[in-house]
């Protein structure tokens, strides 16, 4: 095996490994509640939140202790509907302030939130509603045409845990309660904590489920404490050296771990800021920044290039910007480059997963433009292993990756088996991607290990050459998969599946030629183009590869 690994707290027994966690400041007894507490009392007129709504051309804010006193009044609510201590809350909401409040009325009250986003399919909906027994759908009238309101109360005849589905603005039809009535207007006493002694969650128990991608069956509900959020989260911010000067730009939805954790936790725990759009509006993300004086931005590729592009079209004062962090996909020399000459600002690469967070990122003391060779090493509450049993290639240095941690999540809600069976018995949890060592004590991504393609005892970089083709000038997109040789060939077929950029896609030889041109082994130089209007994803964000490698083995 190689790797980063090393002998640590993780080969313990349980109760060894956490009181070393707690030695360590990984894991501690305090709370984000107590987190808000502290800031409200210490800094109550410091901005916390800025939620931008863009369609209505306003921002709405939240100072430190607006934000605690609509927190216990938020939990009145929650209580006065029937929320009992380990119940769950749904929320199904864009980024709105709204979300905020709750996230730690469930914490006051005792209860798990589940954050679900607007963008969620009727069956998937039940699924998660089900699986956790909601008792709370807070959720809006519609969301890009659909009736979700329409579709929750349905759920809720059907579903005999769901008491209750509020909505947030506009009409309330039959069957749902107003948000603004039961949370906003009408809420039972606030302050001083009347009623909600002894209900808040302590930092050990569950207090979130976050849902995986769902990509190879139904999605799978990821339960972390406080404390294994917290251990990710301090390790994302002392990377930064970050105090409570944070301000965070988050243009990732904030039921995504990288939101709901690395944005609003991070900035609370602070006694910072975070900023955030309703919609994705790339362009406008430099106006938060300018406006509140943002250090850090957060933002897969593709956002982070429009940002870029926003940037030439239209100066604006990115002065106080510190730190671009990238996640979800390699960052490519050409975007770190960009974005230092436009914003003036270091590009950082994250890896990371709802199971563990953010567990390897590249550092501001890393050689210019690392970024752009590696996706860092691990935190200081996490290992990284890469194992190369039961992957092809020969001489190739790529293995699975394997983490281990204060970081990792307490498991699967009701799916324990499926979590054990990724979780090795010193510790290490699979997490499905293949990695190799980027030489300076930290990994590069390559790809999932159920989508790689082998060639010559080699395994094609799938990652990176996704990240080189999407990025010719002719393209938006693109993802890659392997295809059953025809005609007696040896080895697969690569095919690039690619988003057009305008009207007219790349042809084969442009794509060939493009990746050739970016230095990478002509062996793994796809065999075929296939142009899609888009890509197949799922509700995260990642591409459904089964649904390629059938829609188009079907044509070889």
């Amino acid at each position: 095996m190689t790797g980063a690994a090393h002998p640590g707290p993780a080969a313990a027994s349980p109760g060894d490994r956490a009181a070393e966690y707690r030695r360590r400041g990984w894991w501690r007894d305090e709370t984000f509640l107590d987190d808000l507490r502290r800031q409200a009392r210490e800094r109550p007129h410091r901005l916390a939140v800025a939620g931008r709504r863009i369609t209505e051309s306003r921002t709405d804010t939240l100072d430190y202790a607006e934000l605690a006193r609509l927190t216990d009044r938020f939990a009145h609510a929650l209580l006065d509907l029937g929320v009992r201590r380990g119940d769950f809350v749904a929320v199904q909401l864009p980024n709105r302030w709204e979300m905020v409040p709750l996230m730690f009325a469930c914490m006051r009250v005792g209860a798990v939130v589940c954050p679900i986003s607007p963008v969620c399919p009727e069956d998937e909906l039940r699924h998660r509603l089900a699986l956790t027994g909601a008792r709370v759908c807070v959720t809006l009238p519609a969301w890009s045409g659909t009736p979700l309101v329409d579709i929750a109360v349905k759920l809720r005849d059907e579903l005999p845990t769901l008491d209750a589905v509020v909505v947030v603005d506009g009409p309330v039809p039959g069957g749902a309660l107003s948000f603004h009535d039961r949370f906003v207007a009408g809420a039972g006493e606030e302050g001083h904590g009347a009623g909600l002694d002894g209900l808040a969650l302590t930092a050990d128990e569950p207090f979130v489920v976050l849902f995986t991608s769902g990509t190879t069956g139904a999605s799978k509900g990821v339960l972390h404490s406080q404390n294994t959020v917290h251990s990710a989260v301090r390790g994302y911010v002392d990377a930064f050296g970050a105090g409570d000067d944070w301000v965070a730009a988050v243009s990732t939805p904030l039921v995504h771990y990288s939101g709901f954790a690395q944005g609003v936790l991070a900035g609370v725990m602070l006694g910072g800021t975070v900023a955030f759009q309703d919609v994705r509006r790339n362009e406008a993300l430099l106006d938060l920044v300018e406006r509140y004086g943002a250090t850090l931005l957060y933002g897969p590729p593709a956002t982070l290039a429009d940002v870029a592009a926003s940037q030439r079209a239209e100066k604006r004062d990115t002065s106080t910007l510190r730190h671009v962090v990238i996640g979800s996909a390699p960052v490519l020399r050409e975007l770190a480059d960009e974005v230092r000459e436009t914003l003036g600002a270091r590009v950082h690469s994250l890896w990371g997963m709802s199971e563990n967070g953010p567990v390897t990122m590249t550092r501001p003391e890393d050689p210019e433009g690392w970024a752009a060779h590696s996706n860092g090493r691990a935190i200081d509450a996490m290992e990284t292993l890469i194992d190369p049993a039961g992957v092809g290639g020969g001489n190739d240095s790529v293995g699975r990756l394997k983490v281990r941690g204060a970081s990792l999540a307490l498991g699967y809600h009701r799916r324990q088996d499926a979590f054990a069976a990724e979780l090795g018995a010193d510790g290490w949890f699979d997490t499905g991607d293949l990695a190799r060592d980027d030489g300076r004590g930290g990994v590069r991504i390559v790809g999932r290990a159920r989508d790689a393609i082998e060639r010559d005892g080699l395994i094609a970089p799938m990652t990176e050459l996704e990240a080189v083709i999407g990025s010719h000038p002719k393209a938006a997109e693109a993802a890659l998969v392997g295809l059953p040789a025809a005609d007696g060939r040896a080895g697969p077929v690569i095919c690039a599946v690619v988003v057009p950029n305008g009207s007219v896609g790349p042809s084969l030889d442009e794509v060939r030629s493009h990746v050739r041109e970016s230095g990478h082994d002509s062996r793994f130089l796809p065999d075929r183009v296939e142009l899609l209007p888009a890509l197949p994803k799922t509700l995260t964000g990642k591409v459904r590869k089964a649904e390629l490698r059938q829609r188009y083995a079907a044509t070889s």
